[in-house]
């Protein structure tokens, strides 16, 4: 017996432009514009150049202690009950062909202009994203590590921020590179979080 052709309905343009628009969004995810978090903030999931390297932050979500894997994540106190600990799940890679050093200074800001420092995780977390020196096709996570492997493939930054500040959205998360001598300054993108 002959196979089935579908309906005349699903032949065609439609499926045509199914497949242009599919192309199209997986263009755009490989090749980020080089203004993408300057002028205006990146979205999660968009791999941007700061400073020789390439960040992509892929989830910012709530942490709750009570559940796994939340409770491995962090292993601090829990916040007061007006605060609230975020997640910021990324990874970074050197793209190039020369050790680069990565960022060590992150920032969320609210759009009233509060700002908030990531709280400082010890160096045996698995899973915190801690600054260093990248060889050429390197990433933190490195590949093959608990973090790479879990749930989000990527390091995590933990911010404090109080109830009432989430509601001051959009939140950005200002990344600044290290002091680059041959550009005589640090380069700063944003992210914006989907908070």
């Amino acid at each position: 017996m002959a196979p089935r052709r579908p309906p005349m309905a699903l032949r065609g343009p439609i499926p045509a432009c199914a497949l242009a628009v599919a192309c199209l969004a997986l263009a755009g995810c490989g090749n980020p514009s080089s203004k993408a978090g300057l002028e205006e903030p990146a979205r999660e999931g968009l791999a941007i150049p700061i400073g020789g390297a390439y960040y992509n932050v892929f989830e910012t979500r709530q942490l709750n202690l009570k559940t796994v894997p939340d409770r491995d994540y962090y292993l601090g106190d829990p916040p007061p009950k007006d605060k609230i600990l975020y997640g910021v799940f990324l990874q970074a890679c050197n793209k190039s062909e020369k050790r680069v050093e990565t960022a060590d200074s992150f920032t969320i800001k609210d759009n009233q202009g509060n700002e908030f420092e990531p709280l400082e995780l010890p160096e045996d977390n698995a899973f915190a994203y801690h600054p260093e020196e990248l060889d050429p096709d390197q990433c933190i996570p490195e590949v093959g590590s608990i973090a790479q492997q879990g749930p989000t493939s990527a390091s995590m930054l933990v911010f404090e921020i109080p109830v009432t500040n989430t509601e001051f959205r959009p939140l950005e998360l200002e990344v600044e590179s290290p002091f680059d001598p041959e550009l005589g300054r640090s380069e700063i993108r944003k992210f914006e979080l989907d908070i």
